[in-house]
């Protein structure tokens, strides 16, 4: 026999449970739906349009767009702008992205703990990222000038020292690529500081005690236990340099040459001379670039994780 207090106290738990099962009924999906909108107006229809230009010949030298097939990749692979911007892009990734994660990796380290002064630097640390990548490409375009303060600094030990960083083949696309390394390595560096402060203090105590060095403690025991973040930002720098574009665009313009054109560089470049149909392959490129690197990258990172 229920109690007729029980009754009353059911009443108030059957009312409270009430949105939690409204909540697992889907009424929660209405909030995605502004968001899943955007997303699609923004980036899925574009995509899904630009499909069909990139296999048409459109360009503002002609009012018709007639479909020409795979006819645009095999004239920009023939004249070497296709594959050469394929390897420029994957070279810039990955020295972006090697720049990116050990200044990351090491200011983590350092940052570790939180104090006062850690807590200044990694705001400092942070500035770039908060930071225009255009004016990142354009202050770092005036520091390795020829005549700006980085040859300046370096003229104190060998006098004389003049070099054009953007101005040789052979270290432009490094010098751009450190110059993204460094924009964006501030989230990087909080996703390392939040890994190593998710490792139990009593592993690395109890390595420690064992013997172990300071560098084996960092390799067998934290480098191990930071897969997860190893995963997050390995993957996100290496897509994200390689779908850079305004660091390029101001501090090297895809020169000398073609020194530093990536695929998104190439793709303005196209535009710009009215070959819509080309720059539209060009896109299209970079999208399943993208997909084809990432999505083995990531099963293989993952996978490391795991073991």
């Amino acid at each position: 026999m229920v109690s007729p207090a029980s009754e009353v106290t059911a009443a108030p738990n059957k009312r409270a449970r009430r949105p939690r099962r409204a909540l697992r009924g889907g009424g929660w999906t209405w909030f995605l739906l502004p968001s899943l909108f955007l997303v699609g107006l923004f980036f899925v229809l574009p995509f899904v349009l630009n499909v069909p230009f990139a296999f048409s010949q459109w360009s503002t030298y002609s009012n018709s767009i007639p479909f020409v097939g795979f006819d645009n990749f095999v004239s920009l692979w023939n004249n070497g702008a296709l594959g050469g911007a394929i390897r420029v892009t994957l070279v810039y990734a990955v020295v972006a992205m090697v720049v990116q994660n050990i200044v990351a990796l090491s200011l983590a380290l350092a940052l570790r703990d939180t104090t006062r002064i850690n807590t200044f630097f990694r705001s400092l640390f942070f500035l770039p990222v908060l930071m225009s990548p255009l004016a990142a490409g354009y202050i770092w375009r005036g520091i390795v000038d020829p005549a700006g303060p980085l040859n300046a600094v370096i003229g104190i030990v060998n006098s004389g020292f003049d070099y054009a960083w953007l101005g040789h083949p052979s270290s432009a696309l490094f010098t751009v690529a450190f110059i993204d390394g460094w924009k964006w390595s501030g989230i990087a560096t909080l996703v390392y500081i939040a890994g190593l402060n998710s490792i139990p203090k009593s592993l690395m105590e109890a390595a420690s005690l064992d013997g172990a060095s300071a560098w084996q403690r960092f390799w067998h025991v934290q480098f191990a236990l930071l897969a997860p973040a190893f995963t997050f930002n390995i993957v996100t720098t290496l897509v994200g340099a390689m779908s850079a574009y305004d660091v390029i665009a101001a501090a090297s313009g895809g020169g000398p040459g073609t020194a530093t054109t990536t695929l998104n560089v190439a793709v303005q470049q196209q535009f710009s001379y009215g070959f819509f149909g080309t720059a539209s392959t060009l896109s299209l490129t970079v999208t399943l670039l993208v997909v084809a690197v990432a999505v083995p990258l990531v099963w293989w990172l993952r996978k490391r994780e795991v073991a």
